[in-house]
């Protein structure tokens, strides 16, 4: 008889001190190819997950890939909460794998953390890639799946598999924030709170 001893893992909360965030795609025309989320939740995920991360002074890389084009530009909301972020936006030509991107690798390496954050649209092709190619270079990653959509529903699941398999922690916005926040009376907390609190009340 052959006796296999499974390690547990031990897994290490990302905090704002150690993780990046990348946005990808997060354009008005891919957003309207999803439909394997609502639409208007998608983006209300990604717009808290945005305001948070910026609140929290963690680094936030930016892509969109041929916005010239029917693909068209990043939705409003991340210009007006990160305006520096949006500016310094990496414009893909084409490149499927944003991580095959030279600028965008590079401004990820920039960041200085090995840690990631991502989120983006479409999951089964703009996110999958650059996340395998994330987990490849040695980095950790934790897929936002609730600020991220495919075309279907399958081939959202297929892509989440995919990145779950390889090694990625799959993720929703509301834990992640409170992840990051870890104390709710400390800093980090405060603001997610605050964060949530000026949400609420535009509602």
């Amino acid at each position: 008889m052959v006796w296999v001893t499974c390690e547990r893992l031990t897994y290490v909360p990302f905090t704002p001190d150690d993780a990046a965030v990348l946005l990808i795609d997060h354009q008005v025309g891919t957003i309207g190819w999803v439909g394997s989320a609502d639409h208007d939740e998608l983006r209300a995920n990604t717009v808290r997950l945005a305001k948070t991360v910026k609140a929290l002074g963690m680094p936030t890389v930016l892509t969109t890939s041929m916005e010239d084009q029917v693909q068209g530009p990043l939705i409003p909301d991340l210009e007006q909460i990160m305006p520096a972020e949006y500016f310094a936006r990496i414009q893909r030509t084409g490149v499927v794998n944003a991580m095959a991107d030279p600028t965008f690798a590079a401004a990820v390496k920039n960041t200085g953390r090995r840690r990631l954050i991502v989120a983006g649209v479409t999951t089964d092709v703009c996110v999958v890639y650059p996340v395998l190619s994330a987990l490849a270079d040695g980095y950790e990653v934790q897929v936002v799946v609730d600020a991220s959509g495919s075309l279907s529903p399958v081939s959202d699941e297929m892509a989440l598999r995919r990145m779950e398999r390889s090694g990625a922690v799959l993720n929703t916005t509301r834990p992640l924030l409170a992840e990051l926040a870890d104390n709710w009376a400390g800093p980090a907390g405060q603001a997610v709170l605050g964060v949530h609190a000026e949400l609420e009340a535009q509602r």
